[in-house]
């Protein structure tokens, strides 16, 4: 173990070593691939079950280019939410927050620019320093001093929903620059130097297919290396159809109306990098660990303490992007900004398949989540049912979802 620590080569057994090259591709049988379909892609086919239901009962409505822009910015700051709220429900915590500091964000961005005139630049700089900040106070309480996180992020719901209110005295900012609601608001056929280019959208359609075909050909060449069984060509071809017919067809649809919107660029880029940091990185390993078992985590050397104080940082600065996203959708700063926020973050990483006892989840799965909440809300509105049923409506999802989730894992058992 020592000599493990230091770096060292240790000895190996000639029996332990990989099997040789020529031996036989293990491959999943149907069986087992349909079971990982339903396990894996649950959520996928929900979302695609929902679209097409909500699609048949508005006559249409609900897939019209506009409308899927608009269903896309308006929870643009959920997805961003859920994004960051995923490695706190890995760790086996949660973060009920994160609303009052998106309003509180959109308080002190509001002031800034509206009441001082500062300079936009600096304005959203100050606000993610905020956020960081944020993050560090809760992530101190919770890994240092050992207060639950339940609590600890309670306080600060509480503690930053008055903070707003002091911020601002009880008014509403508004309105702000152009530049402010740039990402929030654009298309990207709307910047002059790239809306020039002719179907920039489909260009950027055909760089994510691409994208995509290589990442799932690497992540099946992996498995084959090491000893994993693998689903046949024919399953693989498939998914390669899959995936670039859904991002040309989708972006070609986008290209009916304004485009691109800017904020799915933001949205597609944080989706990548924390997709990476989760499941290729030492931390993202880390967190995975700690919400498994925490004691086996610190007997391994491990040291939890920082990892649960960076997940609760990086949750405050996430909760400060989507503060800025969201005030700047609605070109104001008001006290009741960001009210249940916290609930659809966390709604959404449960429908997506995160585990309520940690260590089980993906960034994926979390806008999957996401995603589903947003149709299920917009196709609702579409059909005129009132607040009433829509809420009762999406708490039936979210606890349909989680005794999936604990059937699902009993069933492994």
């Amino acid at each position: 173990m020592n000599n493990f620590l230091k770096g060292k080569a240790i000895p190996v057994d000639e029996s332990c070593k990989a099997e040789p090259a020529g031996e036989p591709i293990k491959q999943l049988s149907r069986e087992n691939i349909f079971s990982i379909i339903i396990n894996k892609y649950a959520m996928f086919v929900a979302l695609i079950v929902i679209a097409i239901f909500f699609q048949w009962q508005t006559d249409g409505v609900l897939l019209v280019p506009m409308n899927i822009s608009k269903l896309i910015m308006q929870n643009s700051y959920i997805l961003i939410l859920a994004i960051g709220m995923l490695p706190c429900i890995l760790t086996g915590d949660i973060d009920l927050s994160v609303g009052s500091v998106v309003a509180v964000i959109g308080a002190i961005a509001g002031t800034m620019i509206v009441s001082m005139d500062m300079p936009v630049g600096l304005t959203i700089i100050t606000c993610l320093v905020a956020g960081l900040l944020i993050g560090a106070w809760q992530g101190f309480w919770v890994a240092f001093v050992k207060v639950p996180a339940f609590i600890v992020t309670l306080a600060g719901m509480l503690l930053f929903r008055g903070m707003t209110m002091v911020i601002l005295n009880g008014n509403t900012l508004a309105p702000f620059p152009e530049s402010y609601q740039f990402v929030a608001q654009r298309f990207l056929q709307d910047i002059p130097l790239v809306g020039a280019i002719p179907y920039s959208t489909m260009i950027l359609g055909l760089i994510l297919a691409v994208c995509g075909v290589y990442a799932e050909w690497n992540d099946h060449q992996q498995k084959i290396q090491y000893g994993i069984p693998v689903s046949g060509k024919s399953w693989l071809f498939t998914k390669f159809g899959l995936i670039v017919f859904v991002s040309l067809f989708s972006t070609y649809w986008l290209t009916q109306f304004k485009g691109l919107p800017i904020i799915l660029i933001l949205l597609a880029a944080l989706i990548f990098m924390y997709s990476f940091i989760c499941h290729k990185t030492v931390i993202g390993r880390h967190i995975y660990a700690l919400g498994g078992n925490e004691r086996a985590t610190q007997l391994s050397g491990i040291k939890t303490k920082w990892v649960r104080f960076i997940v609760f940082v990086n949750m405050g600065l996430m909760a400060a992007v989507a503060g800025l996203v969201f005030s700047a959708r609605l070109n104001c700063a008001a006290p009741s900004a960001g009210t249940s926020f916290e609930l659809d973050a966390i709604a959404a990483c449960y429908i997506g398949g995160a585990s309520a006892t940690g260590g089980v989840g993906t960034i994926i799965g979390a806008v999957v989540g996401g995603l589903v909440m947003g149709v299920l809300n917009n196709g609702m509105s579409i059909l005129g049912i009132g607040i009433d049923w829509q809420q009762g409506i999406k708490g039936m999802v979210l606890l349909l979802a989680v005794a999936f989730d604990i059937y699902n894992q009993n069933k492994k058992a």
